[in-house]
């Protein structure tokens, strides 16, 4: 059994490092995941930071569990507290590229990075992340199965921010084709308890989680955010 003060270490160093990822994407500017287009174009709407809309977009996402009749753990509340915030703070911090040059191989880096966060948080095992818990209430509630749920909130979601002007580009492909490999691929080699099992697919900042053991934490972001 993982010690409490490794879990906790775990679940922070990897959603900083989660919230980072996202923000080295946002800078990149060659397109982003779902909820990260969505709160960019909210942030084009009202002139908030992209980083403080993903943390109210987590909490808007929270109060939907209520019906939903999901649980979140203490993992889910600093999912949603620390991961915006860290993209806040990245975007301020690191400047956007000029050159296309520079900025694929930031992407790249922010992808690979998001991969390697979600290897550590996944494995902490303290709460799924706030879209995650959507995901897997709406399962429960209509019976649908989780893809299904998963394909129909995100592509609702990359709809409203591209409508919103959210960055909708060859990035938002290559987040979604790429993150759930990147992830199988770190995540067993992190923890021990995913060896032999399913990958989960990540969404970033959030990943599916019926692939988890049971009380295990999930991506995103992302997911999620």
């Amino acid at each position: 059994m993982t010690s409490p003060l490794l879990r906790w270490s775990r679940l922070l160093v990897g959603l900083v490092l989660f919230g980072a990822a996202e923000g080295l994407m946002v800078q990149a500017a060659v397109g982003v995941g779902p909820w990260t287009v969505l709160a960019q174009g909210v942030s084009r709407l009202t002139g908030a930071g992209v980083g403080w809309l993903t943390v109210v977009i987590g909490l808007a996402v929270l109060l939907l569990w209520v019906p939903l009749r999901q649980r979140p753990g203490p993992g889910t509340v600093l999912n949603v507290l620390l991961v915006g915030t860290v993209i806040q703070a990245t975007v301020e911090l690191v400047p956007s590229p000029g050159s296309l040059l520079l900025r694929v191989p930031l992407f790249a880096a922010g992808l690979v990075l998001l991969a390697f966060a979600s290897g550590l948080y996944l494995g902490a095992r303290l709460g799924p992340g706030p879209r995650d818990g959507l995901m897997t209430g709406l399962h429960a509630r209509t019976g649908l199965r989780v893809g299904w749920c998963r394909a129909a909130v995100e592509l609702t979601v990359l709809a409203v921010g591209w409508v919103l002007g959210g960055d909708v580009g060859a990035g938002t492909v290559a987040f979604a084709l790429g993150i759930g490999p990147l992830v199988g691929w770190f995540l067993p080699r992190m923890d021990p308890a995913f060896r032999g099992r399913p990958a989960p697919q990540s969404t970033g900042p959030a990943s599916r989680q019926n692939s988890l053991p049971s009380g295990s934490a999930s991506t995103s972001q992302a997911t999620c955010p």
